[in-house]
């Protein structure tokens, strides 16, 4: 009897490298803000989210950056409570809050932004130019193409 898996390798496994690699590199940009505000990587998102595309639901930052809701919960009731942003009942669904940065949050995020900008340069020098774009080129091809799934998660 021949193993089933005999061709897998997982460490050709291409989803096993992305996620090798985004966990890498956002653990390096992790201490950044961890030390400099105690943000947990959840929290960083959604005050990113907040700060790149304005006031929206937590329902919208679930679906931009696929992180489950009791997660983006707990991160926005942690930034409310840090005085990083507020909540506006939503005009067109009862049930809904807008989340808006404060003048705090829009503080923070412009200095995270700012270490941010240079943590991706130095990310990008790693592989030089023209390697950092194609990389950027694949990866959206990646998002853009990956193939359905059934929407459940571990």
């Amino acid at each position: 009897m021949t193993d089933p898996t005999s061709g897998f390798d997982l460490e050709t496994f291409l989803p096993y490298l992305l996620n090798q690699a985004a966990e890498a590199t956002s653990h390096g940009f992790q201490t950044v803000y961890r030390d400099r505000y105690g943000f947990t990587r959840t929290q960083w998102r959604v005050l990113a989210n907040l700060g790149k595309f304005g006031a929206m639901t937590a329902r919208d930052i679930c679906a931009i950056s696929h992180i489950e809701k009791t997660k983006v919960s707990r991160a926005v009731a942690a930034l409310e409570q840090g005085g990083m942003l507020s909540r506006t009942p939503s005009e067109t669904d009862r049930r809904a809050e807008v989340l808006s940065l404060t003048g705090k949050g829009r503080t923070v995020f412009a200095e995270l932004g700012s270490l941010a900008v240079g943590f991706d340069r130095q990310l990008r020098e790693t592989l030089g130019p023209e390697k950092a774009e194609t990389l950027v080129t694949l990866l959206r091809r990646l998002i853009g193409g990956a193939p359905a799934t059934d929407g459940l998660d571990d």
